[in-house]
Formats: C-alpha cells, sequence, structure tokens
C-alpha cells in the first residue's frame, strides 16, 4: 500500500494485476473509489470487468481482512460459471482454483 493505494500482484511473476484507491466513508471506514486492472495478456490474462471487480473485492475481503465473503463468493462463482466450460464444477472448486482457499460454501 502507498497512500490510499492498494497494489496487488500476483505471487508467481511479480506482476501487478490491481490498484485500487481508497476513499474515507462517512461515519468510518474506507471504500474503493477507483481501481485499475491490468491488461496486457502477457501480464494478465483477464478480460473481464465484471469478473475483475469481484475478483479485486473478494481477494481484499476474504483474504486481506479475512472475511466470509459469502455473496462475493457467490457472484465469483456465477461469473466464472457464465464465462467457462465449468458450468457444472462445484462452487468450492471454482473458489478454489480462484482463490487457492478452501470455502466451506
Amino acid at each position: 500500500m502507498e497512500g490510499e493505494v492498494v497494489f496487488l500482484h500476483r505471487s508467481w511473476t511479480g506482476y501487478g494485476v490491481f490498484a485500487a484507491t481508497f476513499a474515507p466513508v462517512d461515519g468510518g471506514g474506507w471504500r474503493i473509489a477507483s481501481a485499475v486492472v491490468e491488461r496486457d495478456a502477457e501480464r494478465y490474462g483477464g478480460t473481464d470487468d465484471a469478473y475483475d471487480c469481484v475478483m479485486l473485492a473478494l481477494v481484499i475481503t476474504a483474504i486481506v481482512l479475512g472475511e466470509p465473503a459469502p455473496a462475493l463468493r457467490s457472484k465469483l462463482v456465477e461469473l466464472t460459471r457464465r464465462k467457462s466450460r465449468s458450468a457444472d464444477a462445484p462452487a468450492g472448486l471454482i473458489q478454489h482454483s480462484a482463490l487457492g482457499l478452501r470455502s466451506d460454501s
């Protein structure tokens, strides 16, 4: 993190994928005010803005903050099934493949 910007990088390549700028919320807390995602196909293969928005929110919420994030997890599964050949894959498998984390859902 630098100032109000959180940078997320691929663990195995070091490539930056997301840069999220946070802004304070009235009454306390922070929210993502804007975000940028890498679109160079050699660095990151993502092309779906909706998927990337959910992935960014999910990484911050579930991995960084350790919250369960069931709504974000469900949305990730929905978007993955919609765009891939894994329409019948179990939700837990999709989540593990995307996040590398076990889910109880």
